[in-house]
């Protein structure tokens, strides 16, 4: 080998040394080390244009809960014309169609606004505000004028009612009774369908499955037929007893109304609210004042 071929394998030699002296001096990456690869950013001193400090999110305000709520709900039954053969039982809980648009109309011109048990419960438990002069207007047992009396009056004065509806006439189709469709029609229109039981029975006393029967079917019978669950009770007759209630209460019912006179509503009693009947006879000026408390 000649001079100059030994020149050049010493020098490929040392070329050699010097990558493996530089591989390992070069700074190596673990399976978890990751490199920088955006350098820091500068700290800029105080007043040169720095970004103000983050503000904080402000703290939100509890909303005090109201321990009462004078809210009257009145109470209807028949709103039509008395049959002929009428007892006093059924003049009692008959008022006639003209008398009943001078109480709409009396509500309307004073100011009352008609709210839903809904918004009562809302106010109750969540501070939901409601309007100036609130009213509930309630409508028991599912009779036909409920359809073809009540419900244009109320669509005329832009007024909500709640209506507590029986199932079986329903599912019978009784000629004295609202039928599914026409529940439907006046859920859809802004109405409130709410449950009266299966039958217009005693509830007291009764076994757990009788209870559930009553309760528990006429809340799925009305949310199949509207879409609407139902979440309050209304007890037939007024009667009812602890066991009745717990049963309500697990179903996941709001809320039930009596026929107790009273106009203070509050959550513990919420399923024992009272109402104001509103009498067959009575007058206007008689309405005026169970309505404001006189």
């Amino acid at each position: 080998m000649g001079e100059t071929h030994r020149a050049a394998a010493a020098g490929a030699a040392l070329l050699a040394l010097v990558c493996v002296l530089a591989l390992l001096v070069q700074p190596t990456y673990g399976r978890w080390e990751v490199p920088v690869t955006v350098p820091p950013t500068e700290t800029k001193e105080a007043g040169e244009n720095a970004a103000p400090p983050p503000t904080p999110e402000p703290t939100p305000t509890e909303i005090p809960l109201p321990d009462e709520a004078e809210v009257p709900i009145l109470m209807y039954h028949y709103v039509s014309e008395l049959p002929a053969d009428a007892d006093a039982y059924r003049r009692d809980l008959t008022v006639p169609p003209e008398v009943f648009e001078e109480q709409l109309m009396y509500l309307d011109e004073a100011g009352y606004h008609p709210i839903s048990l809904t918004d009562l419960y809302l106010h109750l438990t969540e501070g939901y505000p409601l309007p100036e002069k609130p009213v509930v207007l309630t409508f028991d047992d599912g009779y036909r004028d409920a359809y073809e009396v009540v419900f244009p009056k109320l669509l005329a004065h832009g007024f909500t009612g709640t209506f507590f509806v029986l199932a079986t006439p329903a599912h019978y189709e009784s000629d004295a009774y609202l039928t599914w469709s026409q529940m439907e029609e006046m859920s859809e229109a802004g109405m409130d369908i709410q449950a009266h039981g299966r039958d217009h029975v005693d509830l007291r006393g009764r076994s757990y499955e009788f209870l559930v029967y009553q309760t528990l079917g006429i809340q799925e019978a009305i949310e199949f037929h509207t879409g609407r669950t139902p979440r309050f009770f209304c007890y037939p007759s007024g009667r009812w007893d602890e066991d009745v209630i717990e049963v309500l209460d697990s179903a996941g019912y709001w809320g039930a109304v009596t026929t107790e006179w009273g106009r203070t509503q509050t959550y513990e009693e919420r399923f024992t609210m009272p109402r104001l009947r509103v009498r067959g006879e009575a007058s206007l000026d008689s309405f005026i004042a169970w309505l404001e408390g006189e």
